[in-house]
């Protein structure tokens, strides 16, 4: 299986990335702020491992902003090497002191404060995030995958994402525009969207789990450390290991504000399971 997943037909990464979230705060969006230069020096050592693929949004920040994923996505890796892809995603927005759900009329908006933020005229790829955790099963985001395909007309992004839908959302969202990746939450310990990941990989669309590792939780489950032992890794380790050898079109995006955390991580790219640990993982 190969290590590397063409984005659109047209954007190569290893399929192996690094998620932004946890840069500015380890509490993940609103908590308290890290470190900017530990979060600039991650990113730039997850680059020098490999990394090309780089997952973040506008609304990953600290408490009172004081920390921006975007921002240190751009002091660290600007000027941006020419194989970089920089994904982001947009939907909710923050109004009265709390989490709400973007309008369509927000979108560009929402656009422009990345393409701001990333020290870019064009973002490579722009996920319309829906919904809290689960997918709103039923809801409709024809509106505002519309507005975002609008401004993909415009030249302002290059290639559309969903996250946190159903297959309902997906057929929805391909009749309107291309969609070019999916990203939900799926790891060893929560596989519930196998079936979507099928019509992903039938479409040769992008899955792309948030939450590889369970958000920070420990996969806890002796299948995959029976299988951690049996290579001298983590179990951290085999969990990436275990979402690559899923399927062709699935990407990992594990994010850390740790030096080491994040070349352990990548490390996980030289495991190749056997047909007896995915036996044993299954």
């Amino acid at each position: 299986m190969s290590n590397e997943f063409r984005l659109g037909g047209d954007l190569a990464v290893n399929r192996l990335g690094f998620g932004t979230m946890r840069l500015p705060s380890k509490e993940g969006m609103g908590g308290p702020a890290r470190d900017p230069e530990t979060g600039r020096a991650v990113l730039r050592r997850a680059v020098e491992l490999g990394v090309n693929h780089i997952d973040t949004a506008d609304f990953y920040f600290s408490a009172g902003g004081a920390v921006r994923a975007n921002t240190l996505v751009r002091e660290a890796l600007y000027p941006y090497a020419s194989d970089l892809v920089i994904a982001t995603k947009v939907g909710p927005v923050i109004r009265d002191g709390g989490l709400h759900h973007a309008t369509p009329a927000d979108m560009r908006g929402l656009v422009e404060a990345n393409l701001e933020g990333l020290g870019v005229d064009r973002l490579d790829l722009v996920y319309l995030r829906i919904g809290p955790m689960e997918p709103p099963r039923g809801e409709s985001l024809a509106d505002r995958f519309e507005s975002l395909a609008a401004l993909r007309e415009e030249g302002l992004i290059r290639h559309l994402g969903l996250s946190n839908v159903d297959a309902d959302h997906l057929a929805e969202a391909r009749a309107i525009a291309p969609v070019v990746a999916v990203q939900n939450e799926f790891h060893a310990a929560k596989r519930n969207d196998v079936e979507l990941l099928a019509v992903c990989e039938e479409a040769d669309i992008a899955f792309v789990p948030f939450f590889p590792l369970g958000g920070g939780r420990e996969l806890d489950d002796e299948r995959l450390a029976k299988v951690a032992a049996r290579h001298g890794a983590t179990v951290a380790q085999i969990g990436l290991a275990w979402l690559l050898a899923s399927s062709p079109v699935t990407l990992a995006i594990p994010g850390t504000g740790s030096l080491s955390h994040v070349e352990d991580n990548m490390a996980a790219a030289g495991i190749t399971l056997t047909e007896e640990d995915l036996a044993d993982l299954s």
